[in-house]
């Protein structure tokens, strides 16, 4: 059959919403949950941020997760390192 011929397909989209998660391929529904309570005052502030900067919450909150690592002395993050890979080997 000539491809002149052939019925053209149109590339379609998958249904529903692409994944969002951290890396390429991640659900965001599938990582762990977290609850926390916060001062009225900064669950205001997470609300407004998210909005200014079209960030989600979760990745307003991941942000200011690095800020604070990146801010500790070297020692301090190594043993953050070690222990986050220690909980999450345990984990999984």
């Amino acid at each position: 059959m000539p491809d002149h011929d052939r019925p053209k397909l149109k590339h379609r989209r998958p249904v529903g919403r692409p994944p969002a998660g951290a890396k390429d391929g991640e659900r965001v529904k599938d990582y762990p949950q977290l609850s926390i309570r916060v001062p009225l005052e900064f669950k205001a502030r997470l609300n407004a941020l998210s909005a200014v900067t079209g960030l989600s919450q979760w990745r307003v909150i991941i942000e200011a997760i690095n800020c604070f690592n990146e801010d500790l002395p070297k020692s301090e993050r190594e043993l953050v390192a070690g222990l986050s890979q220690r909980l999450m080997k345990a984990a999984g």
